[in-house]
């Protein structure tokens, strides 16, 4: 019964004030072994991979048709690897595979590992806004980011292998779908996400330290793109699983 709870057993709905999400690039050697055997990096080049970490403040969270006065509010701090994933009609399917989810409540906590394999913790986030600067901060996490709005809508970070916004766009998300392999059956569990108007904005990163990617030692790191969006609703479709045909 629990292993079936932490499928998706059903449709959930929330709204997104606000996600800000910055992603790295990279060697995809780095990143290989983070990943199940069913999937595969999501690479630009044949040479980099990306791992992303989102930071989403939503209203609502609720089991898709209860009223919104159900629903839960709370700040998520995600970080997810780019991967693809061949199902068994052979349609090639780009999405998310999640290392690790933070969030600012237990609630939050509990029933995100009841009810996902997402690996949640709870976490002390404290949020700023000074102009048009925004900062997110937690010393549990060893956690430290200062962003601004970008005037012109194009810039990149300074080491970016991309050449222009537009190429780095196509990894701004978001990406349709997330995934959790279930070794124990070989079993590939698919969550379908679906969203409307998301037009991503890029920003100016003034700052960042982030201790999970510090842990995880990567080398050849690179700040690749940061964007924000606001106000969009979303929900996921109940998890559909399917065995792994190797």
């Amino acid at each position: 019964m629990r292993t079936f709870l932490k499928n998706h057993p059903f449709a959930v709905e929330a709204f997104f004030e606000s996600s800000l999400v910055l992603t790295f690039a990279v060697p995809k050697e780095q990143l290989q072994s983070f990943i199940p055997e069913c999937l595969t990096l999501d690479t630009w080049e044949d040479k980099w991979a990306f791992i992303a970490v989102a930071m989403v403040k939503t209203t609502g969270l609720r089991p898709k048709g209860l009223p919104k006065f159900l629903g839960n509010d709370f700040f998520l701090i995600g970080y997810r690897i780019f991967v693809r994933y061949v199902n068994l009609t052979g349609k090639r399917l780009r999405g998310l595979y999640i290392l690790k989810s933070e969030t600012d409540k237990r609630k939050m906590e509990l029933l995100g590992n009841i009810f996902t394999h997402y690996n949640y913790s709870t976490t002390d986030i404290a949020q700023t806004t000074v102009g048009d600067e925004r900062i997110i901060q937690s010393a549990k996490s060893r956690f430290s980011l200062s962003v601004t709005a970008t005037g012109d809508g194009s810039s990149l970070p300074a080491n970016s292998p991309f050449p222009d916004w537009k190429t780095a766009r196509k990894f701004a998300g978001p990406l349709p779908f997330t995934f959790t392999y279930l070794p124990a059956t070989r079993e590939v569990l698919i969550i379908e996400g679906v969203r409307q108007n998301w037009q991503p904005a890029p920003i100016t990163i003034n700052h960042y330290e982030i201790g999970f990617l510090d842990d995880l030692k990567l080398t050849g790191l690179v700040l690749a793109n940061g964007f924000i969006i606001h106000n969009i609703p979303y929900h996921w479709k109940k998890g559909k699983i399917e065995r792994w045909k190797t």
